[in-house]
């Protein structure tokens, strides 16, 4: 499989279980990795054959500033789930970042990353 990879998308949302996360809101960012296989799009130079990561990331973008969740790992859920409604899409990787999380000691990022696929 070929791999088509977003990184660094970010938007601000209101997940989390903590009432302040809720209300203030916090920035995320949010890695993709499309696997396809990209020799239809590539021989007929078609963009209809492909996924257009332009929308993939205004679609990632917006599940991330929808809908609020207590968890990052049902944000990473349903991005992933958003990402294989594309028809060249068989897997997909998908990181979910949340730099700001509601921890009391130093750290540098709090991750999730999940693996999907069609089967």
């Amino acid at each position: 499989m070929d791999r088509v990879a977003l990184r660094g998308l970010r938007a601000r949302g209101h997940h989390g279980v903590f009432e302040r996360e809720r209300e203030e809101g916090q920035t995320f960012v949010v890695d993709v990795v499309l696997h396809m296989d990209t020799r239809p799009a590539a021989e007929s130079d078609d963009l209809t054959r492909t996924a257009h990561y332009g929308i993939v990331a205004e679609e990632v973008t917006a599940i991330v500033s929808g809908d609020p969740v207590d968890l990052i790992e049902t944000l990473a859920q349903r991005i992933a789930d958003q990402c294989l409604k594309h028809d060249p899409v068989q897997e997909v990787e998908v990181t979910v970042h949340k730099p700001d999380a509601p921890i009391t000691v130093p750290f540098d990022d709090v991750t999730i990353t999940i693996h999907r696929s069609r089967v």
